[in-house]
Parts: structure tokens; sequence; C-alpha cells
């Protein structure tokens, strides 16, 4: 019987990111996975013909489309360039294993027509999405937010972080609603109204991150990797795999068994692996995970860019859910033949939301109309699913569902509260540093 620290089942995102951190920490890993392909529900899918077959639809690839050369992501997601993942993706070296293009526009959906979010300070002066009174408080809050440090109180301005909320803060600076709106919903990330009532230090926070990442490349805060998103997993995986993980792809795990209600070993394919601690996403334990939402996504097949943003080649898009009356934004990622996820001239568009009804292809339609014509559609309905407690007892710890956003700080914060429950101590970016990484590095 063979005995590990800790199993790992499945290969989704999280899961392998986790994977590659705790075997760079000195854990002992097994990778069991019941899929031949890396990825999980986060997984890429190529030729073109495999997403017909997935989704059980009749394939129309002709010759110029060249199925071979593209890479569908079930669940595309992008980084905010100086954002957690990204951090983690550089002080582990598997930037080694990916190259990065920046996103080329980043859209707000306001009155009916896309607006593009400043990125510059020509845009602010430029911006329609604003009058001439509120670019001059927008860059207020903006300097503000720059000069903020939670370790100084005369950066605060008087404000009481822990006595002032979102809505407070914006009063303060006498922002007008066109305004919040952008930078709720646009440059916070947030994806309902809730947060105008919590402490307004999160959204400080998330503010300081957009600008941040902004600044690294000046034209947009997002990236995406060349070939699509399979190259991620793959990455931590090698990460694992470099420092003794070891992996077992396409296994059936045929029971997880318990001692007096705690994890002591996996049995897979006859075989019994005993280890101390089990991760896993919810497909693996139906029974530990309960059902908060659903979330519907729309992958489209383009020949052509994106209406009003300028030709891009790739872009991010939001809805604001006050603009149709909703509890939560529409969020649409547009990538292409640019990141060699399509042929020459191709793009996918990937529309998706929190379901709130019962016809939700109905409330994806104001983000479908943006993209027409469409060449193909893809729908899927997913549960959105959570573990039913810590993981504290039974040391069995299962991932979220990948939620409705198209960026990965929700995913982000997952992995690294999984982290916290797994190793009783919060994530340090500086304990996970790769041998390559030179010490003076940030």
């Amino acid at each position: 019987m063979q005995e590990y620290d800790i199993i790992v089942l499945g290969t989704g995102l999280k899961e392998c990111v986790l994977s590659g951190l705790l075997s760079l920490n000195g854990k002992k890993v097994l990778h069991i996975d019941k899929n031949a392909y890396c990825g999980g529900e986060s997984a890429s899918i190529s030729p073109l013909e495999e997403l017909y077959r997935r989704f059980k639809l009749p394939c129309s690839v002709t010759s110029s489309v060249r199925g071979k050369e593209w890479n569908v992501d079930l669940i595309p997601k992008f980084f905010l360039a100086n954002g957690d993942l990204v951090k983690m993706l550089v002080l582990t070296d598997v930037t080694r294993y990916l190259d990065f293009r920046v996103v080329e526009g980043n859209y707000v959906y306001k009155a009916g027509k896309l607006h593009k979010v400043p990125a510059t300070e020509e845009d602010t002066h430029s911006s329609d999405l604003m009058g001439m009174f509120d670019k001059r408080r927008f860059r207020k809050l903006l300097l503000f937010v720059q000069n903020f440090d939670m370790r100084k109180p005369r950066t605060h301005q008087d404000i009481d972080l822990d006595q002032t909320t979102t809505r407070d803060l914006f009063c303060h600076f006498d922002l007008g609603l066109d305004v919040v709106e952008v930078i709720g919903h646009a440059i916070a990330l947030h994806s309902s109204e809730s947060y105008l009532d919590q402490p307004c230090v999160e959204t400080i926070k998330r503010i300081r991150l957009y600008a941040e990442s902004l600044a690294r490349h000046n034209t947009s805060p997002y990236l995406y990797p060349v070939f699509g998103l399979a190259e991620l997993p793959q990455g931590f995986a090698r990460l694992s795999a470099e420092y003794g993980g070891t992996f077992l792809p396409h296994q059936t795990v045929d029971e997880i068994v318990l001692d007096d209600g705690k994890v002591t070993a996996v049995k897979s394919e006859g075989k019994l692996f005993q280890c101390k601690q089990l991760i896993c996403d919810p497909s693996y334990v139906p029974h530990r995970v309960r059902k908060v939402g659903r979330v519907i996504r729309v992958i489209c097949l383009l020949n052509h860019p994106v209406k009003n943003t300028q030709e891009a080649k790739s872009c991010w898009i939001v809805i604001p859910q006050t603009q149709l009356s909703r509890k939560s934004d529409i969020f649409i990622s547009v990538v292409s033949y640019a990141h060699n996820v399509a042929s020459d001239g191709f793009y996918i568009a990937t529309v998706s939301t929190a379901v709130e009804t019962t016809q939700p292809e109905k409330e994806v339609q104001p983000g479908l109309d943006l993209l027409e014509p469409i060449m193909q559609k893809f729908v899927s309905v997913k549960k959105l699913l959570v573990p039913n407690d810590d993981g504290n007892r039974s040391q069995i710890f299962v991932s979220r569902s990948y939620d409705e956003t198209n960026h990965f700080e929700s995913e982000c914060a997952d992995i690294k509260d999984m982290y916290r429950r797994i190793t009783g101590t919060d994530f340090c970016f500086s304990s996970h540093r790769h041998p390559s990484r030179s010490s003076d590095e940030d």
C-alpha cells in the first residue's frame, strides 16, 4: 500500500494550483483524475469538432475553419496583471510554461451601447461615460486610492475604515450614479449592488488592484494565455511533478475510505492509496456539497470582431445588473486567433451570468445581441456548488464551482481559502518562491 501526504482528485485549475504549491512545500502528492485530459470542468476543447460532439450538436465545421487550430475554453476567465494568480505563476516559475498576451479592450454597457472603460488620463478626458465634473471627482478618488495605505492613517483623509461603507465613500467624493456604476462593476469588479453597504476597504483594495494591473500594460489590466487556459493547470501539474508529484490520469475512483469520519485512503482501480488529506472538486463528493445557484454560459463562434470595440481582437465586457434591472451582472469575454485559440479571422465570445429565472437563455440575450451575427452557440447551465463544511474534521477539502465572472479573482480567493484550511496557515507568497527565482525578486 502506497502512502501520500495528500491525494488530489481531479485536474481542474484549482486542484492543480494547490497540488503544485503543496508539492513545492515538500508534500508528497498523488493526483488521480477520472478524465484522460487535464482541466476538468475548466478544460479547453480541441479540435473544434470535439466541441460539437460535447454539446451534441451537428458539426458544421468547414475547411476554412480548420478545427485543429481551435482551443475553446469551457470557462474562459481573464487574469488581472497584478492579481494573486499571476503572482503565484511568477513566484513558482510556472510562467516558463506559459505565454500571455494583453487583452486589447475593456468595456462597460450603458444605455444600450458599449463604452470603453477609461484606461489612461487621455481616455478619461475623452470618455462619454461621465460629465466634466464627474471626471474631476473620478480622478480625485483614483488619486486617493493610489496614495492609500492601511498602515498610514494620514492617507485615509479622515475616513473611518471600520464605519464607512462604500456608499459613504462615494458620497464623500460626490460621485454621480454613472461614475459609481463604472467604478463598482467595471473597475472594482463587484457583480451586484450589495457591496455599497459593506465596509469600503475591500472596494479600495479592488480599485487599487485594477489600477496597478493597468499600470503594467497601460491599455488593459487583463491578460490571457496563448493557446488558452489549458496551459495553466498543465503548468502547475508540471511543477508538482518536478517536486515528486505522481499523476494517474483516466482512473476511476472506487471509494474514499474514512476512519471515524476522517479520510485515510482512496481506492482506485482496485488499488488502495493511503493519505492524510484529500483535495477534490465537487464532482467527486456530491454528498459533501450543496447547490447555491446556477450559472449559464453561452460559447459563441464569430467571424468578426464585436461591434463598437474598435476592432479589438480580444476584450472584456460587463453589463451591470442595474442596466437590465437584474440582481447580478452579465459578463462577456472575447478572444480570437490572436491568442492562437481559433483559426485566422475567427473569434470566441462567451456570455455568462448567474441564473435568476426559469429561462436562463433569455437572461443572457442582451449579451448575445451585442455579438450578432453569431455562427454557432453552445449553451450550458451548471449548478453552482459549494462544500458543506470547511473539511477540518474529515480532512476532505472541496473546491467551489466556477462562478459566472469572467476574471479569476473569486477563484483565486477560493484557492487561498482552501490553502489556509489545508495547511492551517495563510498563503504567503514568499514561502512559495521557486528556487529558479532570485531572492530579490518581488
